[in-house]
């Protein structure tokens, strides 16, 4: 049984949610999910394929149900425990149909049948970083995938909150909206 509530960070690349997990564990004295793809394209080097995208979201999934197990049983921990995710699989159907047109279905049965409390949404007023891994460093693209994800969130159940600014502001937007979900 899971108990954990999960707040997911999704969002284009280089748009902090990296960042921002990391803060929001520190902050909450709580566990967070890295994104499993840059570790595997690390490994595997950048070149992918349609496969190596349902590899990566397997492995997303494996990081982020070891975190709710562990959380889950940890008893020093008061029962409205949470922890953060960095991507999900909205962030695997995204990339995979952006680049290859199509996503693996056992991606898509993830969607329906996985719950969550809450998407923070990162938006791209935050200047690009280029490193290895990076493919999309064009405002014009970049903003069409941050639309492609808020179309998705807003059809879609679970609260949601944009998050934007600086990387202060961003954090304090974080915050309150955890706050909200957490105290509900």
């Amino acid at each position: 049984m899971n108990l954990s509530k999960k707040i997911v960070i999704i969002g284009p690349e280089s748009t902090g949610k990296s960042t921002l997990c990391e803060w929001l564990a520190n902050h909450y004295q709580t566990a967070w999910v890295p994104e499993y793809a840059r570790e595997y394209l690390l490994t595997h080097g950048k070149r992918y394929t349609d496969e190596d995208l349902l590899t990566i979201a397997k492995g997303q999934l494996a990081l982020e149900d070891a975190a709710a197990q562990k959380l889950d049983h940890n008893v020093s921990l008061p029962i409205s425990r949470f922890f953060f995710i960095d991507t999900d699989m909205y962030v695997m159907k995204v990339w995979s149909e952006f680049v290859f047109g199509r996503c693996h279905p056992w991606i898509l049965d993830q969607i329906v049948s996985r719950q969550y409390d809450l998407y923070l949404l990162c938006n791209t007023d935050l200047p690009w970083v280029q490193d290895e891994l990076r493919e999309y460093p064009d405002p014009a693209t970049r903003e069409k995938l941050f639309h492609i994800y808020k179309d998705i969130l807003v059809n879609q159940h679970t609260p949601w909150t944009e998050i934007s600014g600086n990387n202060e502001e961003r954090f304090r937007r974080a915050v309150a909206a955890v706050e909200a979900v957490v105290n509900r």
